[in-house]
């Protein structure tokens, strides 16, 4: 398994294996059939995906990146306990964003929880050329300005026109080049320091991107 050195930002390489998967949900057993043979089918027909290699199957191309590895403890009648929390997200770098988190003892276990975790949230990514400048109608960007808050963080995720490139944080640019956005401004209020939270309200703001009605979604 490759990996880099430090915590924040560090890659992995899936480490499903689909060749020994027994589905034992309905949608999973769908899926082994041959009956539900892309991502879309899932999101369009409402179900609930319920397995992690379910993604794996149907996103065979899906990429990890280590968000943030925290110790955390918890006091017992025993004495402390002390263990990981993994924040994981994962994406195809073409549409497909997910964030999840994960807990262990060690930390090769809390971010393999987590990237599970994050297999079973991902969502789709709504991507245009929302920027006045650019209007080149290229999905390189996003089509319209979205706003996501957890926590104390919140981020506005702002239009760009091609060639600018991420202008964000280290935490926003893996998870926005995740979801396969190339130019975009942000702009972060609140405790950003606090990287969890930072990278939960950039998930909520991608989230939101089909939550809203644009014209094209009524001529269609």
């Amino acid at each position: 398994m490759r990996r880099r050195d430090n915590k924040r930002g560090r890659r992995r390489e899936p480490s499903q294996n689909l060749e020994q998967w027994v589905p034992k949900t309905r949608l999973g057993k769908m899926i082994q059939e041959g009956r539900v043979t892309s991502i879309e089918e899932v999101f369009m027909g409402g179900l609930q995906i319920k397995e992690p290699q379910i993604m794996d199957s149907l996103l065979p191309d899906l990429q990890e990146e280590v968000i943030n590895v925290n110790l955390v403890q918890k006091q017992t009648d025993a004495g402390e306990k002390s263990s990981f929390k993994a924040i994981v997200a994962v994406g195809n770098r073409d549409g497909f964003i997910g964030l999840g988190s994960g807990k262990a003892r060690q930390v090769r276990n809390a971010i393999e929880k987590a990237a599970a975790d994050a297999r079973l949230k991902i969502v789709p990514v709504r991507r245009g050329c929302g920027s006045w400048e650019c209007g080149c109608g290229k999905p390189h960007s996003i089509p319209f300005q979205i706003e996501g808050k957890t926590g104390g963080a919140k981020i506005v995720i702002i239009p760009g026109p091609r060639g600018l490139g991420l202008v964000s944080s280290e935490v926003s640019k893996v998870i926005l080049s995740l979801a396969g956005i190339k130019d975009c401004w942000t702009r972060s209020y609140g405790s950003t320091r606090t990287v969890p939270s930072s990278a939960y309200a950039v998930f909520d703001a991608l989230k939101k991107t089909y939550s809203l009605i644009t014209p094209t979604d009524w001529v269609k």
